[in-house]
């Protein structure tokens, strides 16, 4: 899953950190996770979070469960049902509307 589209704007980084959030949007993931999956490095993905959370599209939490600070993606960064289904690809759409 990928995050919402009026969300796509932003530099690369901070679009991949934000689809990997919605994808893990459940639990969310500790900053060690988000440097293995997105693959930058560190400098750059703390750019990254410091301008995803001054835009508040991140939540950071520390349950009090638990010693591990989590980062989640904002709720409204999630797509809803009805956006998974219009996110469709421009090559789909075109096979759509062109079959051979």
């Amino acid at each position: 899953m990928r995050a919402k589209q009026e969300y796509r704007n932003r530099p690369e980084t901070e679009v991949m950190v934000l689809d990997v959030l919605v994808n893990r949007s459940e639990n969310g993931m500790s900053v060690f996770e988000l440097r293995a999956a997105v693959s930058v490095e560190i400098d750059s993905l703390e750019d990254a979070l410091a301008a995803l959370k001054d835009d508040n599209l991140i939540v950071v939490e520390s349950p009090a469960t638990s010693s591990r600070t989590v980062i989640k993606p904002a709720d409204r960064v999630i797509p809803d049902e009805a956006d998974l289904d219009s996110d469709t690809s421009l090559l789909e759409q075109l096979r759509e509307r062109f079959p051979l």
